[in-house]
């Protein structure tokens, strides 16, 4: 839809002059269009700053009529000695407060219009996203990688192979498979290194791109499989408005964040998805998505690129349908065994961190 077109629906829909059959049809088109929304949001806010301008201006005249009346008057003089002081200090008391409203009006509508047009500067109807791999030769060219871990793990692949992407992934059977983000295994194989820095090779068992899902399986003997996983993974979609929180590996250490779901579909109303609002960089894909049980909800994959914070996470009912692919595909894997129950719930969430971290990983992959 042309931006000026678009401009001109909304305000035909604040301003109530919309039929009962465009309304509906406008009303779903902001359901499924989280940008659309966002306009209505902030054109709405911009006629009320508009009309808080106006009553601004008022106020200005009124103030004008009323020192020309004094001047008049002579309660007040321009130019020399006043004659009353007592008169300027009551008049000063009765519109001190009117004053007061019209400089923070002003100074409201100057940084509302000025982030108004940053924002509409932007080309709102093309959003993009931007997938949250990391791009590790790009790190190491630009030697802003930190840490001697790089070199810890080039010992664990090839030595004709080279390090491509990274993300995170997380354990979903004790037996050492992991899930991550299909977009970051670039290459043929991938290291996966814990929150202490202990590195294991893996190999990529399973890829499915349409859900963006992939399966790694820790091959390392130095491997020591954990006795159970704390979390579980939901088969059911999670509610609107559900507190969440994740841990990845957008830098060289496990990182914490907070958010909420914000909507039950994906960008441009993706079923396999769910928009959340967190804080997410490259690097998160393939992280948890944790409700405030310890429940598994989605797999973190992208965010919108001119939207702080909007960012997407695929759905964790997916996970099951890859790993029962996988088992048809390969009757190898058919102990793999998806963990069921949380031991998280009631519990405070520093303690919950402790019990997870431990399962999500680094995960680097390589290739020629």
């Amino acid at each position: 839809m042309d931006d000026i077109l678009l401009l001109d629906a909304i305000e035909r829909y604040l301003n109530g002059e919309m039929n009962t059959d465009e309304r509906n049809y406008f009303e779903a088109l902001r359901k499924k269009t989280p940008e659309i929304d966002q306009m209505v949001v902030e054109h709405n806010m911009f006629l009320h700053q508009m009309e808080f301008y106006a009553a601004n201006r008022n106020i200005k005249h009124t103030l004008h009529e009323v020192h020309s009346t004094l001047l008049i008057k002579g309660d007040i003089n321009e130019g020399g000695e006043l004659p009353t002081r007592g008169k300027v200090i009551q008049f000063w008391n009765k519109y001190k407060r009117i004053t007061a409203i019209a400089a923070s009006v002003g100074g409201v509508i100057a940084l509302f219009i000025s982030g108004l047009a940053v924002y509409f500067s932007t080309t709102v109807n093309d959003p993009k996203l931007q997938q949250l791999g990391k791009d590790l030769e790009a790190v190491k060219r630009n030697q802003q990688y930190q840490g001697s871990i790089i070199n810890e793990v080039k010992s664990k692949i090839p030595l004709n192979a080279r390090l491509l992407s990274g993300g995170s992934g997380f354990l979903i059977d004790t037996k050492g498979f992991i899930v991550t983000n299909a977009h970051i295994l670039r290459g043929t194989g991938a290291i996966v290194v814990n929150n202490k820095g202990q590195e294991f090779n893996s190999s990529i068992v399973f890829i499915d791109q349409e859900k963006d899902l992939a399966i790694l399986k820790i091959t390392d003997a130095e491997y020591i499989s954990a006795k159970s996983i704390p979390y579980s993974i939901q088969k059911n979609n999670a509610d609107l408005g559900e507190e969440i929180f994740t841990l990845g590996y957008p830098r060289n250490e496990i990182v914490y964040g907070m958010g909420y779901l914000s909507a039950k579909t994906g960008f441009n109303g993706d079923s396999l998805s769910y928009q959340i609002q967190i804080s997410a960089n490259p690097g998160n894909s393939g992280a948890p998505v944790f409700n405030k049980n310890g429940d598994v909800i989605g797999v973190l994959s992208t965010r919108q690129a001119q939207a702080d914070g909007v960012t997407f996470a695929v759905k964790s009912k997916n996970i099951y349908s890859i790993v029962e692919s996988l088992k048809e595909s390969d009757s190898s894997f058919r102990k793999i065994k998806l963990p069921s129950k949380t031991t998280l719930k009631n519990v405070d969430r520093k303690s919950q961190i402790s019990k997870v971290e431990d399962f999500v990983y680094y995960v680097k992959a390589y290739g020629k």
